[in-house]
């Protein structure tokens, strides 16, 4: 009912009728103003519509899939609303976003563990030889940080890819790609406690990350 209530919002929204309601009068607004493609939204409603049931991904692709259809489509729209459509910022959106995906579902993982879900791509698992339960019960053996590394390693190499035409990115479409700092302070914790995915510090907030945001729109890069 909630995906149904929004997939008909986005069309009344298009068509200059949109619901009284807070969000949608505010996305209107925003549709009009910036001329957002309507396509993009569309995406990311039945890309959650189809996940609704927080299944495992059968595979790493499979998550890339989700991700590209709901955090770069987000990613998409927030160029189009800094004036920006350009094809290699759309290339770098694409990465960063993939990546912002993976580091989610990761970051999500003692969340679903605690509740008897797993979502991580079961290819991995497999590869290592890691169950579900193994995750459930909050085992920390190699294999079950094995299955970590390899998941967060696909993140920063979507990273490296959105950063390698950075030079081709039109500077005004940097904003858009700040997420990276949080993406960048999660994967570097993770890295310190050994892909330990129940390690105690990686449910702290960074009190530093405003700081580090500071510093990369200072330094003008992403």
């Amino acid at each position: 009912m909630r995906m149904q209530f929004w997939r008909k919002a986005v069309e009344d929204i298009y068509c200059d009728n949109p619901p009284h309601q807070p969000v949608a009068v505010a996305l209107w607004r925003a549709v009009k103003r910036h001329n957002l493609t309507k396509m993009w939204f569309t995406k990311i409603i039945d890309e959650r519509e189809k996940n609704l049931d927080d299944r495992a991904y059968r595979n790493i692709q499979e998550l890339e899939t989700y991700a590209e259809n709901t955090q770069s489509a987000l990613l998409y729209l927030t160029l189009e609303m800094l004036g920006v459509r350009d094809i290699h910022a759309d290339h770098a959106a694409s990465h960063v976003g993939k990546a912002h995906g993976i580091v989610t579902c990761l970051r999500a993982t003692p969340y679903h563990s605690a509740r008897r879900k797993v979502v991580l791509p079961m290819d991995i698992c497999m590869l290592h030889g890691v169950s579900q339960e193994d995750f459930i019960r909050g085992k920390q053996e190699k294999n079950v940080r094995d299955v970590i590394y390899d998941i967060a390693s696909q993140a920063h190499i979507h990273l490296e890819h959105a950063r390698s035409f950075r030079k081709k990115v039109p500077a005004k479409a940097y904003p858009a790609f700040y997420c990276t700092v949080a993406l960048d302070a999660y994967l570097y914790n993770i890295r310190k406690v050994d892909f330990n995915i129940f390690h105690p510090s990686l449910q702290k907030r960074s009190t530093l990350l405003p700081l580090y945001l500071y510093i990369r729109s200072w330094k003008k890069t992403y």
